[in-house]
């Protein structure tokens, strides 16, 4: 029969928009203030710290939400009001210690049910939920220095294939210096330095009876290293962020050695400097065994060694100054338990060029030391003088020493760490990538949630106001047509909401833009069709023919109009940033589902109330 849809069809549509209102119901139920309390490496978050925590909040006379624990052992604990959790944060910091992260942070209040078939809200931009913006600056200059000691070793270990003699080598402020006896040999020299490391520009000079070469790095590859470095901590930071579960975060950036952190929904600047700031890797290297380390304490370290200390017990140990391998060529981190002592490890992996330098020495040296030095800089800035002079610290500290059972190459466990949490810390700094660079926090922001607040009742005031006027002047004008049209409109916003929230995106002030003229957009279907039909009607048509033939002739304008908007707005996507990319999404998404609601929804329910009733004369439209 004419404007009926089968019952399978029906069944889907109704399906849909049931769905869909499931997982747009928990955008409904908001966030509670929360403190996300966790601890370092060095102590452990227990049941008496629990109770210390509780007992504060009772002396305070501050009545907590809940209190639970998450799956990385920290401690979530909600509030009724934000009043409530800042107190509470500056209660709880003096009742631990500076060893224990006390983190403001809004929790979800989703309720369990939902949570449980995986319904979600949607993430709340920086413009929305509040949260920080952090502007980190790289030290370039400690990028170049990197670089150079890095062809130090690249140049000295090319000399020694060569089977070139050289008398020393050694890193100025700006340049490698080379010191040779005889002419000949550093004519030989030169000429290899030249063939082989293209990206140096080198000088000869006679002085005292020595032959010196000098080798500095070509503005193009200063370049080179400076790009490469942002770049890198771009990428490293991006994957720190991602692995702790951040939501969301917009990490770009700016000029030439800033990059901008925006991280939705933190709150506490403390966490975040934690989590950005920490320059780790890891180096690993031979146990110096043939000199004393006890004259290495007392300053008689010896030329191919290097003295260090272990972590825990700060005994010395001697090593070799070669590295075996390097952080930057650890490929995958994974944490877990040691089956023999049920101790943390964590299980590297390496890439080819490290796998075969371990394979190449474990093979060499079974039944030796080697020891795996932890290493981390912290950049520090401060006004001397009126300048600013930026200090970097670095800390190396043996974690882990033992001897070489048998040959390794590409994968290995590394032991010695205080805790399961240090370990997963450990494989997280790893897997994401060392810095290319130090880096500094230069500027901070926090956006508080009263703000995010003002923005989200302001642009849900916008919202409400366009559908309003839409749907007044449309059941105005069309009448009965007019209010279906309009239950389609409020059908069209719940499944933006909803698969907004299934993909887990990000919505922005500019997402919400997007939304308002969605619903300004989603009518021009209806409009088209309802046109159609009265056209139909005039030219003598049945009420029936009128509407098959006004959804059916009026499909490929509809089509044509929509699938130039969601072009241009997938071009958006692709070339835009930030806020543009925001806007796209929410306009991208309206497209499809007023396309869905428009055509297939409208026209259910007009099937439904007037299908099949071949005694209607007229049309409430």
């Amino acid at each position: 029969m004419m404007n009926q849809y089968p019952l399978w069809k029906t069944l889907l549509i109704s399906s849909v928009i049931l769905i869909g209102g499931l997982y747009a119901l928990p955008n409904l139920f908001g966030e509670d203030p929360a403190l996300q309390i966790s601890a370092t490496r060095t102590v452990k978050l227990d049941e008496s710290k629990e109770k210390l925590i509780a007992s504060t909040l009772k002396t305070a006379n501050i009545t907590p939400l809940s209190s639970k624990r998450m799956k990385n052992d920290d401690l979530l604990v909600r509030f009724h009001s934000v009043e409530d959790q800042l107190k509470a944060a500056d209660k709880i910091k003096e009742a631990l210690t500076d060893k224990y992260t006390v983190a403001l942070n809004l929790a979800p209040a989703t309720p369990q049910w939902l949570l449980s078939v995986g319904a979600l809200p949607m993430y709340m931009g920086l413009d929305l939920r509040g949260g920080i913006h952090v502007l980190i600056e790289v030290d370039m200059d400690a990028a170049i220095k990197k670089s150079e000691e890095r062809y130090v070793g690249d140049i000295r270990r090319h000399l020694i294939d060569k089977k070139i003699r050289y008398r020393g080598i050694k890193r100025l402020s700006d340049s490698i210096e080379l010191k040779f006896n005889k002419l000949d040999i550093r004519n030989k020299a030169t000429t290899a330095i030249k063939k082989e490391f293209g990206d140096l520009e080198v000088e000869e000079r006679d002085e005292s009876g020595l032959f010196y070469v000098t080798a500095r790095l070509s503005e193009r590859e200063r370049k080179a290293v400076k790009k490469f470095a942002l770049e890198q901590n771009i990428t490293t930071l991006r994957n720190r962020v991602n692995e702790l579960g951040v939501a969301e975060p917009v990490i770009q950036q700016q000029g030439s050695d800033r990059i901008v952190v925006q991280l939705p929904g933190v709150q506490d600047t403390a966490q975040v400097k934690n989590l950005l700031g920490a320059t780790a890797t890891l180096e690993f290297r031979l146990g110096d065994t043939e000199h004393d380390v006890t004259a290495a304490v007392q300053g008689r370290v010896p030329a191919s060694a290097k003295l260090y200390y272990e972590r825990d017990t700060r005994q010395p140990v001697l090593l070799k100054k070669r590295v075996i391998v390097t952080g930057d060529q650890i490929t995958n981190a994974a944490s877990g338990i040691e089956q023999q002592n049920g101790t943390p490890m964590v299980t590297i992996t390496l890439d080819g060029v490290g796998a075969k330098k371990m394979s190449k020495i474990t093979a060499a040296n079974v039944n030796k030391p080697m020891a795996v030095v932890f290493i981390e800089y912290k950049t520090t800035s401060k006004m001397v003088n009126g300048k600013k002079v930026k200090k970097t610290t670095v800390t190396e500290e043996v974690i882990n020493i033992a001897t070489i059972r048998e040959h390794f190459s590409k994968r290995f466990m590394i032991s010695g760490l205080d805790s399961t949490k240090e370990a997963r810390n450990l494989a997280i700094l790893l897997r994401a990538g060392a810095l290319a660079a130090p880096i500094e926090i230069i500027e901070e922001r926090t956006v508080g949630p009263s703000l995010g607040q003002e923005s989200i009742d302001q642009g849900f005031l916008s919202v409400v106001i366009g559908l309003a006027i839409v749907m007044v002047f449309m059941g105005f004008y069309y009448r009965v047509f007019g209010l279906i049209a309009n239950a389609a409109l409020m059908v069209n916003l719940i499944l933006i909401v909803a698969i907004l929230s299934m993909l887990q995106a990000t919505l922005t002030l500019p997402g919400i833009a997007g939304i308002v003229l969605t619903v300004g957009m989603a009518v021009d279907a209806n409009v088209l069709v309802f046109e159609r039909i009265r056209e139909e009607i005039r030219n003598g048509s049945s009420p029936q023919a009128s509407i098959f033939s006004g959804y059916e002739k009026a499909l490929s304008t509809i089509a044509d109009a929509n699938i130039t908007t969601f072009i241009a707005a997938v071009i958006l996507f692709s070339f835009g940033t930030g806020a543009i990319k925001g806007f796209a999404i929410t306009l991208s998404i309206g497209i499809i589902t007023s396309m869905f609601t428009a055509i297939m929804g409208t026209r259910a329910i007009v099937n439904i109330v007037y299908g099949g009733r071949q005694s209607i004369k007229k049309l409430d439209i």
